[in-house]
């Protein structure tokens, strides 16, 4: 089945899976210079107090950071190979030259070891562990209930909501198509539970025909209930019986010379003609089973996926495991598949293209968590085995396109280290921006680049505290104050990566140059390379970019310059989010209600009062009595309500 019950089962990775009184064991005053010897002494005080019982170990550096996450059967035994130097490669010798101390968590088996194994590391994303990049949650679609009218919408992150979960999609846009398609075939709504309450007349989507308009009792509950199970069974692999159910009552209205009923059903036949259409892999007979293809080349790997679910392929995506060191290719398919399923609900089948290491154990982990049987296999004939096929050739290409990226990626970094004048090539560059309107509802921003793109979960918004208004340099000197000054504060060291940048960028010109050299230097930092982009037309450069140095110096670039498209792909990024967190801020403002400044005053209280007297002013004006008759509003409430607009008595 590919849908999944939220909420149901219990999370198999809870507490009560594993033994969460950690014991951890450091060697206290060591120093933090590798050192073989200390690393070895380290983990042998370790290995003396521990018994041979499953579960997971963390080795720690001087500074308590987590260098690797292990899982083991027997904790005594395993953790005792790392003393065993000459048995060990070289990417693990560094590695128990940095330890100087272990966090251990007991666990009920191995397989529930292995499961824990992934959720630490993809919470400390330890350097010695194969890592998947840690983008945004896959996407899902959910058919949300707890109404009486589900509403079908996307849904990321946690699978919280009551409801039925379809996916994983392989991106936002392909879960876009389908849901547009799905609109026009079942006429489910898609709009937030207090729009559908305010309805008096249908809303544009019912005219277009992607909605039935329940909101207005266009139609029944009856109705409706079959056109979610129409939903749930072509989602769920029965798509074939929707299309001729569809199709026999197309026959019977045209028979019946009601042909607008006939048009109507000809269009929802259509829309699941194309969501099938759109399938750009033939998974027929596949079933639910997700497909992985793995390719290496000149040191680097990549995993292709195809997400198959009832027969229809989802998407597919490639991913590029880092740390991949001296592993086996086994070894890292595994890894992959172990944090892969740590967010996305296995499915009945996992299709790989090779044997896997300790795969039974692997089997066993992925039932416990979907708590049902869960297949790994290698197909050798069939349906099956041409889609694996399909998915190594995806694998190849997708590797061939990552390398020639990267290859003219570092070239252009190179070129970009040269024209800035960088002390190095630079690994986290941070791009700065403010957006606001006259001062108002300033925010300021910044978004992290690395040498593999955008690192989208390092972003990070700050709302404009002291700034006077529309006073740009005196907001870009907040921002620089409270982002530098948490910096000496978590790592004054300059010794934790992805702490410091190693190029600061900032959208504008002379000024912001100005106000972050003189924010940065009263804080005594003078060593953090500073650029400030400002927009050529402005400058009458022929359209080219301004770069200005903090030395007063100015610099442009070719208009055909990679260099400059690069650059320019940074400014545009830190605009869009800058952008986008200022919008959002307005719009909670357009929103807001006085009411919400009355402490103890939630939204259902907050709705409750507005319904029964219409706006925020007449409950201000509002006696006492009054407030008391409110339905859902307690004595209590109507009191709180009541003294906060006459607190003078």
């Amino acid at each position: 089945m590919s849908r999944t019950e939220a909420g149901s089962p219990p999370d198999p990775r809870g507490k009560e899976r594993f033994n969460e009184e950690r014991a951890t064991y450091t060697v206290k005053g060591g120093s933090s210079q590798p050192d073989l010897e200390v690393g070895v002494k380290a983990i042998r005080d370790v290995v003396k107090v521990l018994k041979p019982t499953p579960g997971v170990y963390r080795m720690l550096d001087a500074r308590g950071d987590v260098l690797y996450v292990g899982k083991a059967r027997s904790l005594k035994a395993r953790v005792a190979n790392y003393t065993q130097i000459k048995a060990l490669s070289n990417r693990l010798q560094r590695m128990v030259s940095q330890c100087r101390g272990m966090e251990i968590v007991t666990t009920g088996s191995e397989a529930d070891a292995l499961l824990l194994e992934a959720q630490f590391i993809k919470r400390f994303r330890p350097p010695y562990n194969v890592l998947l990049r840690d983008d945004k949650s896959f996407p899902f679609i959910l058919l949300r209930e707890g109404h009486d009218y589900p509403r079908i919408q996307k849904h990321r992150g946690a699978r919280r909501a009551k409801g039925s979960y379809y996916g994983p999609f392989a991106s936002a846009g392909s879960v876009n198509t389908t849901i547009n398609a799905l609109q026009k075939l079942f006429l489910l709504r898609s709009c937030t539970d207090s729009f559908f309450s305010r309805r008096d007349r249908p809303c544009l989507l019912y005219q277009i025909k992607r909605c039935s308009a329940p909101c207005v009792g266009r139609i029944d509950k009856d109705g409706y209930d079959q056109l979610i199970q129409e939903a749930k069974d072509f989602l769920g692999g029965k798509s074939g019986a929707v299309q001729a159910r569809i199709e026999k009552q197309m026959a019977k209205a045209a028979e019946d010379l009601d042909f607008e009923t006939a048009a109507l059903l000809r269009d929802r036949l259509r829309a699941a003609t194309f969501i099938q259409g759109s399938q750009a892999v033939n998974a027929d007979g596949v079933g639910d089973a997700d497909v992985f293809a793995l390719h290496a080349k000149g040191g680097q790997i990549a995993v292709q996926g195809f997400f198959v679910r009832g027969g229809q392929n989802w998407g597919h995506r490639a991913f590029f495991p880092k740390n991949t060191g001296d592993l086996e290719e086994g070894e890292v398919l595994a890894d992959v598949l172990l944090q892969f399923y740590e967010e996305v609900p296995p499915p009945r089948h996992i299709l790989i293209d090779r044997e896997l290491p300790e795969q039974e154990l692997l089997e066993e982990a992925f039932s416990g968590l979907a708590e049902r049987k869960v297949a790994i296999s290698t197909p050798q004939r069939g349906e099956r085995r041409k889609l694996m096929e399909q998915a190594k050739r995806n694998a190849v290409e997708a590797l061939e396109r990552r390398l020639a990226e990267s290859g003219t990626q570092a070239k252009v970094m190179r070129e970009l280290t040269e024209f800035l004048e960088l002390p190095e090539v630079p690994t986290r560059i941070e791009v700065y921006d403010n957006s606001h309107i006259q001062g108002a509802k300033a925010v300021g921003a910044f978004i992290v680049a690395g040498p593999e793109g955008f690192v989208k979960n390092q972003y990070r918004k700050f709302n404009i505290k002291t700034a006077q208004t529309n006073d740009d340099f005196g907001m870009m000197r907040e921002v620089m104050e409270r982002r530098f000054s948490r910096a000496m504060k978590e790592d004054p060291d300059r010794e934790k990566a992805g702490v410091w940048p190693d190029l600061v960028l900032i959208d504008g010109g002379k000024g912001q140059m100005s106000s972050v050299r003189d924010t940065l230097e009263e804080l005594g930092i003078d060593d953090v390379p500073l650029i400030a982009i400002a927009k050529g037309p402005h400058h009458g450069r022929e359209g080219r970019e301004v770069f200005h140095f903090p030395d007063g110096r100015e610099k442009t670039l070719p208009t055909n310059s990679p260099v400059l498209f690069y650059l320019q792909r940074l400014r545009d990024e830190v605009h869009r989010f800058v952008i986008g967190a200022h919008r959002a801020k307005r719009s909670r403002a357009i929103t807001a209600s006085p009411l919400d400044e009355i402490p103890g005053i939630g939204p259902a209280r907050k709705r409750a009062l507005l319904l029964h007297f219409g706006t925020a002013s007449k409950v201000r004006a509002a006696a006492l009595d009054d407030l008391k008759r409110v339905p859902g509003v307690s004595e209590s409430v109507a009191q709180t309500v009541y003294d906060f607009y006459h607190a003078s008595g």
